[in-house]
């Protein structure tokens, strides 16, 4: 925890994301410190770009530098080391999506959350919108009612991150559409709802388009090497009951052969509402008696945070390392619970029935 207004940073994982935290902390008047990686021409130009020093391992970082708080943005399997390590050191850590790439490496995650002084936030940052704010106040005034079923879709006509990256190799990531972009849905999904409990699943996953010689891919995301690793899921379909009969449908897909969509759909008792994923406008649905049976739809049109997405997420982590109280939002316990609904999600589709979250 600091003890100044200026968070000193470290990052591991010096990539997209990495950089993203890292340009995000100075922006916001705080310092980047240091960072690891293994590759090294990643690590030089991290150094070149924040004048930041740069070690080959996380350990050595963690060892050498006067650290207040730690960002993770490795693949998914490499999370828990980096984490925990910093967890023991009493750091706050911001980790990436998901908490781990499989549910006994993020229970331990938990565990060493548990047991420091320091916090671990998960950077679901598609709640940081105008939008989602506004639709949180009105649930908080009643507005919803029970808010009793989600329909959640964030669906890529072709979306295929590069074959042989970590993305389409289960041993690094843990899965893939579910994994990588289902991840924000579940949890985009369940806050809409206020987090409720998730008693059963039931899903399919399917892979239609990563293994085909024919895949076309007008944005270039595919990138296949010679010995590229597709083993995971390209799709997923699933149905998520939750206490007192709350329902969640999640389509999640990398690829399909239908319009792209973020479209998340809110049904509540009084009124209901649509909103996309990270989006800014939000329609609000109402019925009424007044003078006459009508029904009633606004939008909203105007008005933003002064930060959203990426960097509302990272405003929101190092404010509450400024301030040494752990956030609101984004904690490792809700990590964990998205965690357990993936989990699920596999085992559901391997089994061909529905199954309990443990």
């Amino acid at each position: 925890m600091s003890n100044t207004d200026i968070v000193r940073l470290g990052v591991v994982g010096l990539g997209f994301m990495g950089q993203t935290h890292a340009t995000n902390a100075e922006t916001l008047g705080h310092e980047v410190v240091a960072g690891a990686d293994l590759v090294a021409s990643t690590r030089e130009e991290f150094a070149a770009a924040y004048d930041a020093a740069t070690y080959e391992a996380f350990e050595e970082m963690y060892e050498s530098e006067e650290l207040d708080a730690v960002a993770v943005s490795t693949p998914n399997a490499f999370h828990e080391p980096a984490v925990v390590a910093a967890l023991e050191r009493d750091y706050d850590v911001f980790c990436e999506k998901p908490l781990a790439s499989d549910l006994e490496s993020a229970e331990r995650i938990a565990d060493a959350a548990a047991q420091s002084d320091g916090f671990c936030m998960v950077n679901f940052h598609n709640r940081v919108s105008t939008a989602t704010e506004v639709f949180k106040d009105r649930q908080a005034e009643g507005f919803f009612g029970d808010v009793t079923h989600v329909d959640a879709n964030y669906v890529r006509r072709r979306g295929i991150p590069g074959v042989g990256s970590w993305f389409t190799n289960r041993e690094l990531s843990g899965g893939g559409a579910v994994v990588d972009i289902g991840v924000h849905a579940i949890d985009y999904a369940l806050y809409l709802m206020g987090y409720p409990e998730v008693e059963e699943v039931f899903a399919v996953t399917r892979t239609e388009f990563g293994h085909r010689e024919d895949y076309v891919d007008p944005g270039d995301w595919y990138d296949e090497t010679e010995e590229a690793v597709f083993d995971v899921e390209d799709s997923a379909t699933a149905m998520l009951r939750c206490a007192d009969d709350r329902t969640i449908s999640l389509e999640v897909t990398w690829a399909a052969n239908q319009a792209e969509t973020n479209d998340f759909v809110v049904r509540g008792t009084e009124a209901g509402a649509a909103l996309e994923l990270g989006g800014e406008e939000l329609t609000l649905y109402q019925a009424g008696k007044q003078g006459t049976d009508h029904l009633v739809d606004s939008t909203l049109t105007s008005g933003s945070l002064d930060r959203t997405g990426w960097e509302g997420s990272d405003e929101r982590f190092l404010e509450a390392v400024r301030t040494g109280e752990p956030p609101a939002l984004n904690g490792v316990e809700q990590g964990l619970t998205v965690q357990r609904v993936i989990d699920a999600i596999y085992r559901s589709a391997e089994a061909g029935t529905s199954v309990s979250v443990e």
